[in-house]
């Protein structure tokens, strides 16, 4: 059993609220990596999308379901895979910061174990590339 680490760290200059409301709201968030996400569970705190709330990626049977696990507005999300799925132990972490020049510094890591061998590079690659893409969108539509 292996375990993946994914880091992307990029810098905006779009205003530190804007960029974590883009990635607390499940819908945007979707939009953002191109895949259709729901919210599936509300949480219990003011916001939604906060801590206990689930979303669904995908379509169908083949979507994976993401548990909020840690919600600090305008600072960090913390997400674990609360369904079924080819990997375990994951845990997506989303930190939110001002730069010096009043930019945001978004660091994005997720960790993961494979269950099948050599199943993990596979997800890894596959998750890696379309969060790198999605993550340049944050412009566009923060």
């Amino acid at each position: 059993m292996a375990m993946y680490t994914i880091e992307i760290d990029e810098t905006f200059d779009v205003p530190r609220r804007r960029v974590f409301a883009l990635f607390a709201d499940h819908h945007r968030f979707g939009k953002l990596l191109g895949a259709p996400v729901k919210r599936i569970k509300d949480s219990d705190q003011a916001d939604p999308n906060g801590i206990g709330s689930v979303r669904k990626i995908g379509i169908g049977p083949v979507g994976l379901e993401e548990t909020v696990t840690n919600f600090e507005p305008d600072s960090l999300i913390e997400y674990t895979i609360t369904s079924m799925s080819p990997i375990r132990n994951h845990l997506g972490r989303i930190r939110f910061e001002d730069t010096p020049e009043g930019h945001t510094r978004v660091n994005y890591t997720i960790t993961f174990e494979d269950i099948v061998p050599f199943t993990g590079k596979v997800v890894s690659s596959a998750l890696e590339q379309g969060i790198r893409r999605g993550i340049k969108r944050v412009p566009r539509l923060a």
